[in-house]
């Protein structure tokens, strides 16, 4: 009976352990266009740059800062006054519906259903797990790292990740640190990268 009852304890301790964290899968896709051996060393400094289009962007410091600390995990450090590099970000989040074998379904408003604007957080208006049909997010990240002595771009990644959960920010921040995984010599072709947030 103890030995029972021990064995259901650690069941149940290990379902509650796997259930306060979720998986965000990305499908990572990044390029290196530094010559054989080169890299680039730890500490170089880097600042943002932003497109005309992106200046008055809602939520563009929120995503710079999720962006930031995926880099400064892998190295590198702000300085906007003494960069070496230029980063420029790209984020396209869009939802849509599903059926209950998770098919995205026809709508009259076509593709995508909707803009969700970047760094809203919080709590959105979502479906029901039955019917009506539930709601999937498509979130899409890319980084472009240039050398501003040459103007190159060193490094290119983008990851994508489609799922049910509507706190945009913190799946943001893992995406981006699924990108920036293997910098700066990441592996040829579309791989997944695996990050757990909390539940």
């Amino acid at each position: 009976m103890k030995a029972l009852l021990a064995a259901l304890t650690l069941t149940l301790t290990l379902l509650a352990g796997c259930s306060s964290v979720r998986l965000v899968d990305s499908q990572v896709q990044a390029i290196s266009t530094l010559p054989a051996g080169d890299s680039i060393p730890p500490g170089a400094r880097f600042r943002f740059e932003r497109l005309p289009s992106q200046a008055m962007q809602v939520g563009a410091e929120r995503v710079e800062a999720m962006a930031q600390a995926a880099l400064e995990r892998v190295g590198l450090v702000r300085d906007d006054a003494q960069a070496r590099y230029s980063v420029l970000l790209g984020v396209n989040i869009h939802s849509y519906l599903v059926d209950a074998a998770g098919r995205p379904m026809n709508s009259p408003w076509g593709p995508g259903y909707g803009q969700i604007m970047i760094g809203t957080g919080g709590s959105m208006f979502g479906w029901g797990m039955g019917f009506p049909p539930s709601t999937l997010y498509r979130r899409e990240v890319s980084l472009l790292l240039r050398d501003l002595r040459s103007g190159q771009v060193v490094y290119e990644t983008r990851a994508a990740n489609d799922n049910p959960w509507n706190d945009t920010n913190t799946v943001l921040a893992a995406m981006f640190e699924a990108a920036l995984r293997d910098f700066p010599h990441p592996p040829a072709g579309i791989h997944q990268v695996n990050i757990e947030i909390p539940r």
